[in-house]
């Protein structure tokens, strides 16, 4: 018997050592220290994900003078571009053209995808691509002029006039 109590005795300080080694390995995959008292979890954020739901706080300059300027202005540092007219529908250019209106001139902090729509207004909803990262915006069905004979596109080729 006293052969096997230094076994023991030895054993025992190594199996506590290896267990309290194993909840330290899987703190690390969980959380990174980044200073003295804060850790975080390595994993990225919602707006590192979802680019479009970025906090975005503006003031637009005064050389921003229409609504295509501030969505241009908006879109430079979150990765995403315009879609090219090409592919857009012909309202989108007269959407763009307007003036900025001044409640707009100072946005957030919203999400980027809230601005862009804010700027937009309601006759207008985004539309994303995230494969290319462009955006483009659409007329809403419920603004289109109300003829009843008439299609999609052709109440899309409609001009208003004056």
């Amino acid at each position: 018997m006293s052969s096997r109590t230094p076994r023991v005795s030895y054993l025992l300080p190594c199996i506590l050592a290896a267990l309290s080694v194993l909840p330290l390995s899987t703190a690390v995959a969980e959380e990174v220290q980044v200073g003295r008292y804060s850790s975080v979890r390595p994993v990225p954020t919602q707006e590192q994900i979802n680019l479009l739901s970025a906090l975005v706080t503006v003031r637009f300059p005064e050389t921003v003078a229409t609504v295509g300027q501030a969505v241009h202005h908006l879109l430079g540092p979150s990765g995403y571009r315009l879609a090219p007219d090409s592919v857009a529908e012909p309202d989108r250019a007269a959407l763009l053209a307007l003036p900025l209106p001044e409640p707009h001139r100072s946005l957030g902090p919203m999400p980027l995808r809230t601005a862009l729509e804010t700027l937009a207004g309601p006759a207008f909803r985004l539309v994303e691509d995230p494969i290319h990262r462009l955006v483009s915006f659409e007329r809403c069905e419920s603004s289109l002029p109300d003829r009843p004979s008439a299609t999609i596109d052709e109440t899309r080729s409609h001009r208003w006039r004056d």
